[in-house]
């Protein structure tokens, strides 16, 4: 037998192992259509693509100017006192972040309401202001409206200064007999009135995202969302549709021309901004505020951006997230920069994509970040209004 060289030998086994190393890749790939199919398969929760765009990126750690947060509920009346935030340590967080004041929207009514305002607005009345919300408790009662007056004079006195409504208007507040009671429901025109004669904003949020009122499906982009809310859903035929809601809340506005609205969520239809910029035309007792809307707004920025130039004397700003610094950030980056494709807060959360920088500017963003708010609450009359 021949001998084989060393060097010749080390060769062959080098392509012996690369050999062996093929197959075994080859083994590892599917070979078939059906595993080809099968490999295709990966859980959604489990799809976290790392972006390779090389983008710059702009961190704005403080706001240009300051900054009033209209659409807040930390420690609000819901809130158990295990999780409240201290208020010293919201001051120094929003001290880092030029957050002027924040007004929290949830504070309910009666002692619940006296609590929050004892505890945030009392001690800090700069930093911090409170609105009220109704009781539904007795909707059926013939005077349910002006109980409500009542409720909401006693309210002021204890120092609120705005009333919200929940979008369970509209979508869930019903009647005993079970009909559902409507945004435009004639009994209700008491205190859209009141509220008017005080001088104090209704922030309204009624419907939600576009696709809440669409089938939970492969088709519907915001499905990881309603697959972890369910009773988020508001599909199907015990609910009416979106655009009958908007439609009714629309013809309050207009029955109600002396009193202020911030119709909160960006009027409740960002992905419409047509819609939007209609509806501000027709009622200029209506102001906007973006709280919780930078998703739908960042992902069309050449359209959002002429909306807020379009409308810079009536848009709010507002977050609706947990109060954190990276989350004021976030939105500083979003509106004073124009950065491309990046995260907004808590995304994917609402959706699987990206959103680009508007950078407004100065003198749009002054407005939005703190003139237009101080506005707002500047036409508070108070009790003695008649």
């Amino acid at each position: 037998m021949r001998k084989i060289g060393t060097g010749r030998w080390v060769s062959w086994v080098s392509v012996a192992l690369l050999a062996l190393a093929g197959t075994v890749w080859a083994q590892s790939q599917a070979r078939t259509p059906e595993e080809a199919e099968q490999k295709k398969t990966l859980l959604l929760r489990d799809f976290k693509p790392q972006s390779m765009l090389h983008a710059p990126v702009h961190n704005v750690y403080r706001a240009r100017f300051p900054v009033i947060d209209v659409h807040s509920h930390v420690n609000d009346a819901r809130t158990p006192d295990r999780e409240r935030i201290p208020a010293a340590r919201l001051i120094e967080l929003m001290d880092h972040c030029n957050i002027q004041r924040i007004v929290i929207l949830t504070g309910a009514w009666g002692d619940a309401l006296q609590k929050v305002v004892d505890q945030m607005v009392k001690p800090y009345p700069d930093r911090f202001l409170v609105f009220t919300q109704l009781d539904w408790t007795n909707l059926d009662a013939p005077d349910f409206g002006e109980q409500m007056v009542r409720q909401i004079r006693d309210a002021v006195a204890r120092g609120a200064r705005g009333l919200k409504i929940t979008k369970e208007l509209g979508l869930k507040v019903r009647y005993k007999s079970g009909k559902l009671l409507t945004v435009d429901d004639p009994r209700l025109a008491p205190i859209w009135e009141e509220c008017g004669r005080l001088g104090i904003p209704v922030a309204i949020h009624v419907t939600d995202p576009e696709a809440f009122f669409h089938p939970v499906d492969g088709t519907n982009e915001r499905y990881e969302e309603l697959i972890d809310n369910p009773d988020w859903s508001f599909y199907g035929p015990k609910f009416p549709s979106k655009e009958s809601i908007l439609a009714a809340r629309d013809r309050m506005f207009a029955q109600h021309p002396n009193t202020t609205f911030i119709s909160l969520h960006v009027g409740n239809w960002p992905e419409d901004l047509d819609y939007v910029s209609d509806m501000l035309n027709q009622h200029p007792n209506v102001m906007v505020e973006i709280g919780a809307r930078v998703a739908e707004l960042g992902r069309q920025p050449r359209r959002a951006r002429r909306f807020f130039l379009e409308y810079q004397d009536r848009i709010l700003f507002g977050t609706d997230f947990s109060v954190s610094e990276e989350m004021y950030r976030n939105h500083f980056r979003w509106l004073e920069t124009a950065d491309e494709y990046f995260d907004y807060w808590a995304a994917p959360e609402q959706g699987r994509w990206k959103i680009y920088g508007l950078e407004l500017p100065d003198e749009v963003l002054e407005k939005v970040y703190h003139r237009n708010a101080e506005n707002v609450y500047s036409q508070f009359k108070g009790l003695a209004a008649k």
